[in-house]
C-alpha cells in the first residue's frame, strides 16, 4: 500500500510555501510561449524531420508530424489542466503523486530526469559538433574535441553548459530574458529556412506521397534485425519493414522528440505568475506555433529533394537539402540557426532537471538537504551546479548520443499517467478551478491510448532499455526513498 499513498492538493500547495525551498513568480504567458518555442525549436527541426522522412515515411513525414502533435497536443492539455490547478513545480511527477500514488510518482520522476538529463546531454553534445561546424565555415580549423590522457572530451558541451547553468543560478526572469533573444532568432532562421526552400520545391518529389512498404535496407537507424524492429511488429510478429502507413507511425514516434519540451514548461508552474490563466495560455499557445512551424518545414524539405536523396545521407538534416539543390550558402545559414537553437534548449532542458530533482527532494524520496533554494535568489543552486556536471559529463565523454529514442519513451510515459491523472484528479477535487480538457474524460483517455501506440512503435532495443532504466529505479525507491518519504514519516507519526 505505500506505493498507493497520495499526496493532497493542499499539501502539495503548502510544500510549496516552506521557507528555504521556494521559488519567486516571475514568468508570465509570453515568457512560457517563449519557452515552449525555445526548448521545441531546436535540433528538432533541422534534422530529426529529414531522418524520419528518409527513412520512414519519405514525404509522408508530414502525417507523421501531424500525429506527433496531435498526440501531444492532448497529453498537453491534461498538463494544462494539472498545472492551473495546482501550481507547484515537478510537472508529472508531481500530478502522479497527487492522483495515482507515490511509488508510479516516483517512477515517473525518474524517468522524467532520464528524459530531461539525456536530452540536455545530447543536445550539448551536438552543440558543441555544431560549434566546429560553423568554425569550419568562417575559415578556423578548431576540432570539436580534445585529448585529456587516454580519453578523447567534446569541450563544447562544458562550455554551453557552465554559462547556462550559471544563469540559472542567478534566477529565472534573468535566463528567460536571454533565452527569449536566443528564441526570436532561430524563429527568424527558421522563417527563412521556409521561404528560400519553397522557392526550390519541385512538387514532383511528393510522389509517391507514402512510399510502399519495402524490406528495411539497413542504416541510418534500421537495423533489420529484432533490436531495430518497432516493438508493436515484433509482438505480433510481423516481418520488418521500411516506408507504407507503418512507417508513417514510426515516422510519428521518432519526431516526436521535435515536440519534446512542452511537459518541461509545466515544471515551471511555480514560477508563473497568475497561472489559472497563463499556464494553459502559454503552454497551448507555444504549442500551435511549434506544429505550424513544423509543418511548414517539412513541406519544404520533402519538396526541395526526393526522399531517397535523404536516405542516403549520413546524417539526413535540412542542410542536406539545401547542399543537394546548390543553395550552399542557405546550409551556412542553417549551421548557425541550428546553434542557435539548440542553445535555448540546453537552458531549458537544465533548468526542468533541477525543477524535478526539487520536487523530489521536497518529498523526501531524495536527500532534503540537496533540495534547498538560494535564500536571495530563490534559486535550486546545489541541484542546478550537480545537474550541470553530470549533462557536461555525459556529454564530454560518452554516446550519449545513442539514447535518443529514451528520451522519447521517457516523455510518452509521463504522458500516459498524466492524461490518467487528470480523471482522477477531477473526482478528487470536483469543485477545483482553472483550465478544464474539454469532451469529459474522453480526450485524456484518447490522449493515454495514442500515447502507448506510439510507444510500442519504438524499437524493442529502446524497451530493454527503459526497462532496465525503471528497474534500477525502482531499487533506489525500495531501498532509499520509501523509508524516507515525507508522506511516509506523516503516517508513521499518526498511527496508533
Amino acid at each position: 500500500m505505500q506505493w498507493l499513498r497520495t499526496k493532497s492538493v493542499a499539501q502539495a500547495l503548502a510544500d510549496a510555501d516552506e521557507p528555504g525551498r521556494q521559488l519567486k513568480r516571475t514568468l508570465g504567458t509570453f515568457d512560457l510561449i517563449i519557452m515552449g518555442l525555445a526548448v521545441a525549436v531546436g535540433a528538432g527541426i533541422f534534422s530529426v524531420g529529414a531522418r524520419a522522412a528518409g527513412t520512414f515515411a519519405g514525404p509522408a513525414v508530414i502525417f507523421s508530424f501531424v500525429i506527433a502533435a496531435f498526440t501531444c497536443a492532448l497529453a498537453i492539455m491534461c498538463y494544462a489542466e494539472f498545472a492551473s490547478k495546482v501550481p507547484v513545480t515537478g510537472s508529472a511527477y508531481t500530478y502522479t503523486y497527487l492522483t495515482l500514488g507515490e511509488g508510479l510518482a516516483w517512477i515517473i520522476g525518474w524517468n522524467l530526469l532520464l528524459e530531461m538529463i539525456s536530452a540536455a546531454a545530447v543536445i550539448a553534445k551536438y552543440w558543441g559538433i555544431y560549434l566546429s561546424t560553423v568554425f569550419a565555415t568562417a575559415g578556423l580549423d578548431i576540432p570539436s574535441t580534445v585529448q585529456l590522457g587516454g580519453l578523447t572530451m567534446y569541450w563544447g558541451p562544458f562550455l554551453v553548459v557552465a554559462v547556462f547553468t550559471v544563469l540559472l543560478m542567478v534566477g529565472t526572469q534573468v535566463s528567460a530574458q536571454v533565452n527569449n533573444v536566443f528564441t526570436l532568432i532561430k524563429i527568424a532562421i527558421t522563417l527563412f529556412v521556409i521561404v528560400v526552400g519553397f522557392t526550390y520545391m519541385n512538387t514532383d518529389n511528393f510522389s509517391p506521397f507514402i512510399p510502399p512498404s519495402q524490406p528495411p535496407v539497413v542504416g541510418h537507424g534500421v537495423t533489420g534485425d529484432v533490436w531495430g524492429q518497432p516493438m508493436l511488429a515484433w509482438l505480433f510478429g510481423a516481418a520488418p519493414s521500411q516506408y507504407g502507413w507503418l512507417g508513417v507511425i514510426s515516422g510519428a514516434s521518432l519526431v516526436f522528440f521535435a515536440f519534446l519540451g512542452f511537459d518541461i514548461v509545466a515544471t515551471s508552474a511555480e514560477e508563473v505568475k497568475d497561472p489559472q490563466r497563463t499556464l494553459p495560455r502559454g503552454i497551448l499557445g507555444g504549442l500551435a506555433l511549434v506544429t505550424v512551424l513544423y509543418i511548414l518545414v517539412t513541406l519544404a524539405l520533402t519538396g526541395m529533394v526526393p526522399y531517397t536523396e535523404l536516405a542516403k545521407a549520413e546524417n539526413p538534416s535540412l542542410a542536406t537539402a539545401f547542399v543537394a539543390v546548390g543553395a550552399d550558402w542557405a546550409a551556412q545559414i542553417i549551421a548557425m540557426g541550428v546553434l542557435v537553437g539548440m542553445t535555448t534548449v540546453v537552458m531549458v532542458l537544465l533548468m526542468g532537471s533541477s525543477r524535478v530533482l526539487l520536487a523530489l527532494c521536497r518529498d523526501g524520496l531524495l536527500p532534503r538537504s540537496w533540495g534547498v533554494t538560494s535564500a536571495t535568489r530563490k534559486t535550486p543552486m546545489r541541484l542546478q551546479i550537480a545537474v550541470g556536471v553530470v549533462v557536461a559529463v555525459l556529454a564530454g565523454f560518452t554516446k550519449v548520443e545513442l539514447l535518443e529514442e529514451m528520451i522519447n519513451i521517457g516523455t510518452l510515459s509521463a504522458f500516459v499517467l498524466v492524461s490518467l491523472g487528470v480523471l482522477v484528479l477531477r473526482k478528487k477535487n470536483p469543485g477545483a478551478g482553472g483550465y478544464r480538457v474539454p469532451l469529459g474524460g474522453v480526450l485524456p483517455v484518447l490522449s493515454a491510448v495514442l500515447c502507448v501506440y506510439l510507444m510500442l512503435n519504438l524499437t524493442t532495443l529502446t524497451w530493454v532499455r527503459f526497462v532496465g532504466w525503471m528497474a534500477l529505479g525502482v531499487v533506489i525507491y525500495v531501498c532509499y526513498g520509501m523509508h524516507h518519504s515525507r508522506v511516509a514519516q506523516q503516517d508513521r507519526r499518526q498511527a496508533p
